[in-house]
Parts: C-alpha cells; sequence; structure tokens
C-alpha cells in the first residue's frame, strides 16, 4: 500500500488528517473475555453497540501492565457461534486469513456447548473470522484507516501511546465525515455527482435467500459466502427486505431461538414491527438504489437509514446488485491514486461469484 510522509494542514487534503480528530468523546464498551458469549451478546443488545473489544482478564490481573486485547466481538460472531453449536458449521478455509490453531477453538466450543458448559467470548472473539482486531494511533492519517476499511474492516480501534483505547472509529462515521465536510475536499466532492455505474459499483451478483427458506438457512449464507447481508426476494425474484447481522439480536433478545426455524419472510416482518415499536416509525421494507443512482445520493440514503449497505435493483425491483461502506471506502481510496484491486476483501464488499 502505498503512503504518505508527514501530516499535511492543507484544509482540502483529506488523506492526511489525523484520524483521532474524527473522534468524539466516547465511552469504550469492553467485554472481559471470561464472560459467557451470551451475557456478551446482552451487553452488545444493552448498550446498542454492534461490537466491542474484548480483552483477556487472565493476562490482565495485575493494574500496571497495558491491557492485552485479544480481539473484537460482534453480531458475526454470534452468528458463526450458533451455527458452530447448531449445525457444527466450522468456517471454511476461505475465510481464514492466517494461520491459527482455530482447529482446537473451534473444538472447544462445540464440546462446551455439547456438555452444557458456558462457552467463554475469547473462544467466539473473531469466530466468524470477519472483524479482527486492529487499531491505529490518533496521529495516524485518515488515508490509513480508510484503507482498513476498504478491505472490509468495519471499524478500528484508536489507542493512546499506552495502550488504552481512547475510542473506535467506524466506516460510519469517516463517511459521514466525508459527506457533511465534502464542499472542503473538491475530489470527493467530484465523486458524488457520478453514477454507480460510472464508478464500477452495485452490478454483481447478489447472494439472496428466498422469502419462504429458513432464517438459519440465511445466516448459513452469510457465513458461507462471508457476507454481512443476504436480500430475501419473492417468487418473482423481487426485493422484499434484507437480513443482516444486526439482526441477530432479535433472536437473541429474550433467547428466541425459535426464530431461526421461522421463514425469512417473517422474520423480516417481526423485526420490522419490533423496531417500528421501539422508534414510533414505519419501517420499509428495503432501502434500494438504481445503477443510475449517484454516489452522493447513495451515500446520503446509507446515512439516513443508519444502513451499512443499500441494495440495487432493476426497474422490476429485481436485486442486482449491492453498495456498501466497504465499498465507498474503496472509491475514497481510489480517488486518492491508490489502486484497491489487491487488496483483500472481508465481510461486505459486494462478490461477483455465481450461485453454486
Amino acid at each position: 500500500m502505498e503512503h504518505r510522509e508527514g501530516i499535511s494542514t492543507h484544509p482540502k487534503d483529506w488523506c492526511m488528517i489525523p484520524a483521532g480528530t474524527l473522534m468524539k468523546s466516547q465511552k469504550v464498551i469492553t467485554i472481559d473475555g471470561s464472560l459467557p458469549v451470551e451475557e456478551a451478546c446482552n451487553l452488545l443488545i444493552k448498550n446498542n453497540i454492534s461490537s466491542a473489544p474484548v480483552y483477556d482478564s487472565r493476562t490482565n490481573a495485575d493494574p500496571a501492565k497495558v491491557t492485552e486485547y485479544v480481539g473484537m466481538f460482534d453480531y458475526g460472531d454470534v452468528i458463526a457461534y450458533l451455527l458452530l453449536v447448531l449445525l457444527e458449521k466450522v468456517p471454511s478455509s476461505s475465510q481464514i486469513k492466517e494461520p491459527v490453531d482455530e482447529t482446537f477453538e473451534v473444538t472447544d466450543v462445540i464440546r462446551r456447548a455439547v456438555e452444557g458448559q458456558t462457552v467463554p467470548v475469547r473462544l467466539a472473539s473473531d469466530l466468524s473470522r470477519k472483524n479482527p482486531f486492529y487499531s491505529i494511533l490518533p496521529e495516524s492519517t485518515l488515508l490509513s484507516a480508510v484503507e482498513e476499511f476498504a478491505c472490509g474492516t468495519h471499524r478500528v480501534c484508536v489507542l493512546e501511546p499506552a495502550g488504552e483505547i481512547k475510542g473506535i472509529l467506524s466506516q460510519s462515521t469517516v463517511v459521514e465525515y466525508l459527506y457533511n465536510n465534502r464542499k472542503q475536499f473538491p475530489s470527493i466532492e467530484k465523486l458524488f455527482a457520478k453514477t454507480l455505474r460510472q464508478l464500477g459499483l452495485g452490478d454483481s451478483d447478489v447472494i439472496s435467500a428466498n422469502a419462504d427458506s429458513r432464517v438459519l438457512d440465511a445466516l448459513s449464507l452469510m457465513s458461507q459466502y462471508g457476507v454481512s447481508s443476504v436480500v430475501i426476494v419473492g417468487a418473482s425474484g423481487v426485493a422484499l427486505g434484507n437480513i443482516s447481522m444486526t439482526d441477530i439480536k432479535h433472536v437473541m433478545k429474550g433467547y428466541k431461538h425459535n426464530l431461526l426455524w421461522a421463514t425469512c419472510f417473517q422474520f423480516v416482518s417481526a423485526v420490522r414491527t419490533e423496531q417500528g415499536i421501539e422508534d414510533g416509525q414505519d419501517r420499509l421494507p428495503i432501502f434500494d438504489v438504481r445503477l443510475d443512482t449517484n454516489l452522493g445520493f447513495t451515500i446520503a440514503k446509507l446515512l439516513a437509514t443508519r444502513s451499512h449497505r443499500v441494495w440495487v435493483t432493476d426497474d422490476m425491483g429485481r436485486p442486482v446488485g449491492v453498495v456498501s461502506l466497504t465499498d465507498v471506502s474503496r472509491v475514497f481510496v481510489e480517488s486518492a491514486g491508490i489502486e484497491t484491486s489487491s487488496y483483500p476483501r472481508r465481510a461486505s464488499m459486494a462478490i461477483k461469484k455465481p450461485f453454486e
């Protein structure tokens, strides 16, 4: 990857802005690695967050030592855990990016679950192989963070020199910053006027599940293809909604595991009803754009709906692709003159793999 030296004070160069300046005052939620997976999931739900750093309390007994973080725990890991326990579905080799002794971890998770023992969250941290722990310093450039996001990382921890977490910088925070300050960055503003088609976005095979498929089948598709969302389609192929990683919290609330055997359409309807009750707003079944929608409007929709992706549909309402915050990050990196074709691509990238 290319890197630029120094810190620029030129207001029109977004690449050199110190990443730490985007951090707002945060109360960072961390998870003790000895907590059971179910309790860790409840922490995510209670604090309305989608992931949190996990530390190993066994090695952090001495308060004088720097906290050792062993990974991130998110809803993707919850899904991987459920699939592992219910189906003994081990992550595929294509999802394993580096040699680790994961066979022991997976076997240990299954053994503990079968024997009715609690499974500590440190064993489930990054079980999905989608959201490893990445950290940067406050003075690191914004470009360096966006390069990570362009590879599929959803968030990075900003560490103080002493090793404590100052805050967590997410894809959505950076995209929102660049969108709101686009007038200061001409290179970014020019991108917003271009259509998805012109940018090569949104024209790819999508992973879909039929409306009458089980929710468990949809989650298995997410795990199999390494994506964070699947679109739910009706008999005519029209998009009816989607199921994403974060929707698993509706299963874990009150341990409604029976929802895993509901149809995808029933689940989407139940989630939409629950969300409407919680915030008092009616929910549209799906957020979509067209290939000739410009990038600025697409980002505005992503931010307004607090979504990580938006589906691209044809004139008949059939999904033809997806645009995620990862894809948007890749466009930003390429606008800085950096080639991204060789970047490793983790979760949420639009994929071009046909159905098997």
